[in-house]
């Protein structure tokens, strides 16, 4: 159950390209404490849960793949960013909707983990249909607890 936000004016997502890495680098550097490198970025490049979202300069990205979990498989929701000016637009919800959207005829389930401190994100996740699971303690390098929360599809 997915619960998309009206598209923001001009924005559209659309599947990530090499091109995109730097303006997806940029993003992922300003918003997280412990910045993916370009490389993991590099590895999803072609794969359809890596989707960008796009105004002529990028403002917001999710990273989402297949993974096996208990047997059978599983969206897992890697990364999720938005631009700090750009937030609020609904942009994230989007992506999210996009994303499951994409990969929910292969998986049974979707996952993440979120940051414990991270309410914005959190509230996000649950007006998409996620429930929280439990808690992983010490999970971020910096020794902060992540919550993991599901969604079946």
């Amino acid at each position: 159950m997915t619960t998309a936000a009206p598209p923001s004016s001009g924005v559209q997502v659309r599947q990530a390209e090499r091109g995109d890495l730097p303006a997806i680098y940029s993003i992922e550097q300003s918003v997280f404490p412990q910045p993916w490198p370009v490389a993991a970025f590099e590895r999803y490049l072609g794969q359809p849960g890596f989707l960008v979202a796009d105004d002529d300069g990028g403002v917001g990205y999710i990273v989402a793949d297949t993974v096996t979990g208990n047997g059978y498989p599983v969206c897992h929701v890697k990364d999720l960013a938005v631009s700090r000016a750009r937030r609020r637009e609904g942009i994230a919800s989007n992506l999210l909707s996009r994303a499951l959207g994409v990969l929910e005829d292969r998986v049974v389930q979707a996952k993440l983990e979120v940051r414990a401190g991270n309410d914005g994100a959190i509230e996000l996740y649950r007006r998409h249909g996620f429930t929280y699971r439990r808690r992983l303690s010490g999970y971020y390098a910096n020794n902060e607890d992540a919550l993991v929360f599901v969604q079946s599809l």
